[in-house]
């Protein structure tokens, strides 16, 4: 092995008291190789490590090489963090999907949010979807090998030559026979068609369905999701939005499968995102059809469970209030005014939600407004996409109380920054109001409005 052509993986931070530490590895130094062999990745080094006897090769900033020998117990860590967590280059989209989100944004914001991912080794590590494409035999072998799962897949269609067409790749129809390694070998995996009108829809959804049953149960769920579509299409695909009927037509067809598919494997296997609830005008299905709630991410489900949470959240405060013998009314702490903002698709939920609080502390008032999208159009309408700019224009002078609280998913992960990049404190400054973000479950909406405990 030729040390100086290592390129390795510069090391960001050591944790305390680690083996690491022990060796005077330091922050600035690079990984060169375990055991010999150059790490490719996060998941090379994880496999890697695992091991009793390790030989690790490192380079000072000097250029200094040092081969440390360790003992120590199995799958005892290093104590090792990386300056990119993944430890390689994130893969890039190669395909132009003709639904694809990211190419009806509009120019002018920040670079990150117009990098198209296709990195399967992102489907372990952040649930991210991904089309096959861009997977190569040797990435196959080694999610088999590491046992990688689950992993996560954007089938769109079950047709090849209608899945070439809407990924705009002549090799996106061979790439389905990766998904037979996949069940071959058991890696568990999640699917998504992301259904547009017209295309995917109807006997071609029907198709698809019956030839994804065939991987259950290795294929654990497939979530259908409609596409979503902004108001910069100039030039791209023509799509159509679904209506109310098209939407009650999914519907039937995906609840049709799912009894079809329970009766012969205790499974539904395949979800409607709650985006077709909406639209349909229909009740959203109980807690037990989404199966453990597979598909969140995908907006399968996230209805549903925030509700519940609110549910078991209120009796578990009226349980507490029994218990202890006073009465909600009374709670003073609890009096004043608040705000919530959402998108069009929570915002009945929210208001029913803030409602039924009201009633059981009338000494709270709480306003709830439904924020329209219109920096992407109106045809989108989740909160996760919402920008600063559309929610200040709309609450300013609302009535908006002592404090306003807005959801987590407007927010850039782990940031205080819409995707507009304008910031909390910017709104709170131009809305003079207090801001609260509070995390996507019913617990932490209560906690939010009330505060812990009474």
């Amino acid at each position: 092995m030729g040390n100086g052509q290592l390129k390795g993986h510069v090391i960001k931070e050591i944790q305390q008291g680690s083996i690491a530490m022990e060796l005077d590895i330091e922050p600035g130094d690079r990984l060169l190789a375990i055991d010999g062999r150059e790490i490719e990745d996060i998941f090379d080094y994880q496999y890697y490590v695992e091991s009793e006897y390790l030989e690790v090769l490192i380079e000072k900033p000097d250029g200094e090489q040092w081969l440390l020998e360790v003992d120590k117990e199995e799958d005892e860590d290093l104590g090792i963090l990386f300056e990119n967590g993944l430890m390689d280059g994130y893969r890039s989209c190669h395909n132009q999907c003709i639904f694809c989100f990211i190419d009806q944004m509009p120019g002018g914001m920040r670079e990150t949010l117009y990098f198209k991912d296709d990195d399967s080794r992102l489907s372990f590590l952040q649930g991210n979807y991904v089309t096959l494409t861009n997977m190569s035999d040797h990435d196959l072998d080694r999610i088999i090998q590491y046992r990688l799962s689950p992993i996560n897949i954007s089938f769109q269609t079950m047709n090849p030559e209608l899945r070439c067409k809407m990924l705009n790749n002549r090799f996106a129809g061979e790439a389905l026979k990766k998904v037979d390694r996949l069940y071959q070998a058991g890696i568990a995996m999640n699917g998504q068609i992301v259904l547009c009108k017209g295309i995917n829809d109807g006997e071609e959804l029907v198709f698809s369905i019956r030839k994804l049953m065939e991987y259950i149960p290795v294929l654990e769920s497939v979530s259908v999701v409609p596409v979503g579509l902004s108001k910069y299409r100039e030039g791209l695909y023509p799509l159509e939005p679904f209506t109310p009927e098209d939407a009650g037509k999914v519907l039937d067809l995906i609840h049709g499968f799912q009894k079809e598919i329970y009766e012969r494997h205790g499974i539904h296997f395949i979800h409607a995102s709650d985006e077709w609830y909406i639209t349909a005008g229909r009740e959203l299905p109980s807690e037990e059809t989404y199966d453990g709630y597979l598909q969140l991410e995908n907006g399968v489900g996230m209805l549903r469970l925030l509700l519940n949470e609110f549910q078991q959240g209120l009796k578990m405060r009226r349980e507490e209030y029994a218990e202890k013998g006073v009465s909600p009314e009374t709670l003073s702490q609890y009096a004043g005014e608040i705000s919530m903002a959402t998108g069009k698709i929570a915002y009945p939920y929210l208001l029913k939600m803030a409602e039924e609080l009201m009633k059981l502390y009338p000494q709270i008032i709480i306003h709830v407004y439904e924020i329209t999208n219109y920096f992407f159009g109106e045809m989108i309408t989740v909160s996760g996409l919402l920008t600063g700019q559309d929610i200040m224009a709309q609450l300013a002078g609302k009535a908006l109380g002592e404090r306003l609280l807005l959801p987590e998913n407007m927010l850039r992960s782990g940031e205080e920054v819409f995707l507009d990049d304008v910031t909390v404190s910017q709104m709170e400054k131009a809305l003079q109001v207090k801001i609260d973000i509070v995390k996507s479950s019913g617990y932490d909406l209560i906690d939010a409005v009330l505060g812990e405990g009474i």
